[in-house]
C-alpha cells in the first residue's frame, strides 16, 4: 500500500468524522436554514398556454407576478412589480378576471382566523399598467364578475358589489352585525371545519350572486383574554358552537343585479343542517348546493332554479358513519358533472348526467383518489392524483371518462402533484420523497415524459448530507392484534444494533390524517434528526382512523375517538419495545392538537409502556371542541356521553406514572386553553406532578418571534432529562 493511498484513507476517515460531528441545532431549524425553494402561488392561466408565479426579490424587497410559457418554460413578461407602485406594500395573493386582462391583488393582509383575513385590494389592468385601489376599506374575499366589470366583496359582515364602469359601490345586504349576522362569509366553525371563507358565488354570466347567510345570534360566545402590551388585558369574543350546542342558522339567498331583488331559497324540510358548498353550474340560472344534516351522514346535492327558486335533489350520499364533503364537483359543458365519493369503500371518481343519473364510475380499486385536476373536453381525458402506488405515495394519472386507458404520468416514487396547462398538453410536476428534496419539472400529458427541469433543491439535499443523518426507513408494523400499520423509523447515524436505545414516538392520528408519508422534511423532521443525533430512535405509526387506506380503516374510530387509535400506539410501542436494540423502559411519545390528545391518553392508558409524554395544544375532552368536527365523528355528547368521557384524558389522570409536559397558547381560538386548564385542575386534584408551559397571546400554532425556538428548546431539554 503506497503512502499516498494511506494518507488518502486517513483524510477520508478524518472527513467522515468531521461530518459525523456536525450537529443540527434548533437555532438553524427555526432560522430557516433548511428552507427549500418552491414555486409560490403557481397558477395556470385559463385562456393562454401559460402560467404565473409570485416571485420575491429579497434584494429589492419587492414582489413580482411573472408570466411563463408552458411549452418553453421561458419567462414571457413580468405582469407587475411591486417596486413600481409605492402604494403596493406587498403582493400577498392574486386572482385574474375571466378574460385574464385584470388582476385582483391582496396587500397588507391582516389575519383573522386560520383562513380568513382582511386586506387592501387593488385592481391592476395589465395592458394599461394602471393600478387602482377601488376601496379604502380593508375587505374580504373580493371576486370579479364574469365580464370583469364588477367585483363582489364582503365588509363588516355585509356583501357589496363594486361597479368598475360607474365607480359606485352597491350594498346588497344590510343586516350584517358582529357576532350576530354574517352575509357571504363563513362563521368560525365553517371556516375551520369546512375549510372555506367565501360563502358566495357569481353565476356564469355575472347577473346573479348566490350567498349563505349565517344567523349566529343564539350561538354561545367564547372569550379570550389578550394580554398584549397594555396596562389592562383586552378580550376577544366570538361565536363558537361546541359539541351539542346551538349552531348558526344558515339560509341560502340569491341577488339579481338586473332587478336589484333578493330571493330566499327554500331548500326543503331540514331542521338542523349545514350548507358546506355552493357553486353555480355552467347554466347561469342553475345553482348547485350541498346540504348536510347535523350528523353529517346524509348529503343532498340540490340544483336550484334561480328564477323560480325551485330545488331538486339530484344526488344523495348516505353513510353509516359520516360523509366527507368534496371539493371535486366539476361541471362539464353539457352540465353533466364529476363527483368523488367513497361509497364503494374507497374514494373514487364518478360521472353523472345533468339530472344526477350515474353514467359511469370512472375509477375503482382498493386505493384512493386524493386529488382531481380536471377534464380535457377535447380528448375526453380526466387527470387525477391517487395512492394506487402505495398509501404513503402520491402519483399523477390520466384516464378516459369511460374508465379506460388509465396511464400513470408520474414516474418517481414519492409525492407527486400536478398543475396542468389550460389545453392539458403539459403539466408541471412537483415531486419530493423522504430522501429527495422538492423538484419541479415540465412534463407532457400523454405519457408523462419529462421535458425539462424547472426548479430543484440539490442545495437542501447537500446541506442535510453534511450532517450525516439517517433517512426515514418506511415499514409496515404489525401489532399483536394483527393490524398492519404504516410506519417509519429514524435511527442514529452511528446506530449499533448491539446497543439499547430510547425511543421517541411522534404521531397525529386524527381521522383521515397521514403522518407516515413519503415526502420531504418538515421543520419537525429536522428536530427528529437532531434528537437522533443525540441518541434517540424516532418512530412514527399511523394507526387505525388515519387516512388513504379505505373507509373501513378510517371510520372504525366513529363514536370512539381516542379508543382504537390509542390502542394502536400502545400496541405499536409494545412491538417496538421488543426490538433487540430498544430500551423498552425508555419509550416516549408526543403530539400537537389531536396528537396531544393522543399522547396524553397514551401516557395514562399506557402507563406501563410510556415513560414520558409531551402534549402541545391538546384536546382533553371533546365536550370542549367545536360542533362540526366533533359531531362528525362522535355525534353529540347528549347522544354519546360514554364516547366522550371514556376516552377523555381528564378522566384518567389518576393513572399517571411517568413524565408529562403540557403546553398551550392562551389565544388558541381553535383548541381553547380551557382544555389544558381543565386537565391541570384534574391532575392537581389527583395529586400528580407534571410540567407545563403557557404561551401568552399565542394561537394554535404557537409561533412568532423566538417562540418556536424557545418551545422546542423546552421540549428538547425535557426529553434529555426525562427520557
Amino acid at each position: 500500500m503506497t503512502r499516498k493511498f494511506i494518507v488518502g484513507i486517513l483524510f477520508l476517515f478524518t472527513s467522515l468524522s468531521i461530518v459525523a460531528q456536525q450537529k443540527i441545532t434548533l437555532e438553524e431549524i427555526w432560522s430557516g436554514a433548511f428552507r427549500t425553494e418552491s414555486m409560490d402561488e403557481l397558477q395556470a392561466m385559463k385562456n393562454t398556454n401559460q402560467y404565473t408565479v409570485l416571485d420575491f426579490n429579497r434584494t429589492s424587497r419587492s414582489a413580482q407576478i411573472d408570466l411563463y410559457d408552458f411549452a418553453t418554460l421561458e419567462k414571457v413578461s413580468t405582469l407587475i412589480d411591486s417596486k413600481d407602485f409605492p402604494e403596493l406594500k406587498s403582493i400577498d395573493s392574486y386572482t385574474f378576471d375571466k378574460d385574464e386582462k385584470k388582476i385582483l391583488i391582496a396587500s397588507n393582509s391582516t389575519p383573522i382566523f386560520r383562513h380568513s383575513f382582511t386586506a387592501d385590494y387593488f385592481v391592476y389592468d395589465i395592458s394599461s399598467k394602471k393600478l387602482t385601489k377601488f376601496t379604502d376599506k380593508k375587505i374580504q374575499e373580493p371576486t370579479f364578475s364574469a365580464d370583469g366589470t364588477k367585483i363582489a366583496y364582503a365588509f363588516e359582515n355585509d356583501l357589496y358589489v363594486y361597479d368598475a364602469i360607474s365607480g359606485t359601490h352597491l350594498q346588497i345586504t344590510n343586516d350584517g352585525k358582529k357576532n350576530a349576522i354574517i352575509n357571504g362569509i363563513t362563521d368560525w366553525v365553517y371556516e375551520e371545519e369546512f375549510a372555506f371563507v367565501k360563502a358566495y358565488d357569481w353565476n356564469a354570466n355575472g347577473t346573479k350572486i348566490a350567498y349563505i347567510r349565517f344567523d349566529e345570534s343564539e350561538v354561545p360566545e367564547f372569550s379570550m383574554d389578550m394580554y398584549n402590551q397594555g396596562l389592562y388585558p383586552t378580550q376577544e369574543v366570538f361565536k363558537y358552537p361546541k359539541a351539542g350546542e346551538k349552531n348558526a342558522v344558515v339560509s341560502l339567498h340569491t341577488y339579481d343585479l338586473k332587478t336589484g331583488k333578493s330571493q330566499t331559497i327554500n331548500l326543503g324540510d331540514y331542521k338542523d343542517f349545514y350548507i358546506p358548498r355552493i357553486k353555480w353550474t355552467n347554466d347561469s340560472n342553475v345553482l348547485s348546493v350541498q346540504v348536510l344534516n347535523r350528523h353529517q351522514n346524509n348529503l343532498d346535492l340540490h340544483f336550484v332554479d334561480a328564477s323560480s327558486g325551485k330545488t331538486t335533489v339530484v344526488l344523495n350520499e348516505k353513510d353509516k358513519a359520516y360523509v366527507d364533503v368534496t371539493d371535486n364537483l366539476t361541471f362539464l359543458k353539457d352540465n353533466s358533472f364529476i363527483w368523488t365519493s367513497e361509497k364503494d369503500g374507497f374514494n373514487h371518481i364518478y360521472h353523472y348526467d345533468k339530472n344526477g343519473k350515474l353514467k359511469k364510475q370512472i375509477t375503482s380499486g382498493n386505493w384512493e383518489v386524493t386529488n382531481y385536476y380536471g377534464f380535457n373536453e377535447k380528448s375526453g381525458m380526466i387527470y387525477y392524483q391517487s395512492v394506487e402506488n402505495g398509501s404513503i405515495n402520491r402519483d399523477v394519472y390520466s384516464i378516459k371518462i369511460d374508465g379506460k386507458g388509465k396511464t400513470r404520468l408520474s414516474s418517481k416514487t414519492g409525492t407527486n402533484d400536478a398543475t396542468f396547462s389550460p389545453n392539458f398538453d403539459y403539466f408541471i410536476n412537483s415531486f419530493s420523497s423522504a430522501t429527495q428534496a422538492p423538484t419541479y419539472t415540465l412534463n407532457e400529458s400523454k405519457s408523462g415524459k419529462e421535458i425539462k427541469k424547472i426548479l430543484s433543491n440539490e442545495a437542501a439535499e447537500q446541506k442535510l448530507a453534511k450532517y450525516g443523518v439517517s433517512p426515514k426507513e418506511f415499514f409496515t408494523l404489525k401489532t399483536e392484534k394483527g393490524y398492519e400499520l404504516n410506519a417509519y423509523i429514524i435511527k442514529p447515524a452511528d446506530f449499533d444494533a448491539s446497543k439499547k436505545y430510547p425511543v421517541f414516538m411522534t404521531q397525529y392520528s386524527g381521522p383521515g390524517s397521514q403522518s407516515v408519508a413519503n415526502s420531504w422534511n418538515s421543520y419537525n423532521d429536522y428536530w427528529f434528526y437532531m434528537l437522533a443525533q443525540k441518541g434517540y430512535i424516532i418512530v412514527c405509526v399511523d394507526g387505525r382512523g388515519t387516512g388513504f387506506k379505505g373507509a373501513d380503516f378510517k371510520k372504525v374510530t366513529y363514536k370512539e375517538l381516542g379508543k382504537y387509535e390509542v390502542e394502536d400506539q400502545i400496541d405499536a410501542a409494545k412491538v417496538i419495545g421488543k426490538y433487540d436494540y430498544v430500551d423498552a423502559s425508555r419509550i416516549g411519545i408526543w403530539g400537537w392538537s389531536y396528537g396531544g390528545f393522543m399522547s396524553s391518553n397514551c401516557i395514562l392508558k399506557g402507563n406501563d409502556v410510556f415513560k414520558t409524554a409531551i402534549a402541545v395544544a391538546p384536546v382533553t375532552s371533546w365536550r370542549y371542541y367545536d360542533s362540526i368536527y366533533t359531531e362528525r365523528y362522535m355525534q353529540t355528547p347528549q347522544e354519546n356521553a360514554s364516547g366522550y368521557d371514556d376516552n377523555s384524558p381528564i378522566n384518567h389522570v389518576k393513572k399517571l406514572k411517568g413524565n408529562y409536559l403540557l403546553i398551550h397558547g392562551t389565544a388558541d381560538d381553535n383548541v381553547h386553553v380551557q382544555n389544558t386548564m381543565k386537565m391541570v385542575e384534574a391532575l392537581v386534584q389527583a395529586n400528580k406532578q407534571f410540567d407545563w408551559a403557557i404561551y401568552p397571546d399565542k394561537n394554535h400554532g404557537i409561533y412568532g418571534g423566538a417562540t418556536r425556538l424557545q418551545l422546542f428548546t423546552k421540549m428538547t431539554n425535557f426529553l434529555l432529562e426525562k427520557l
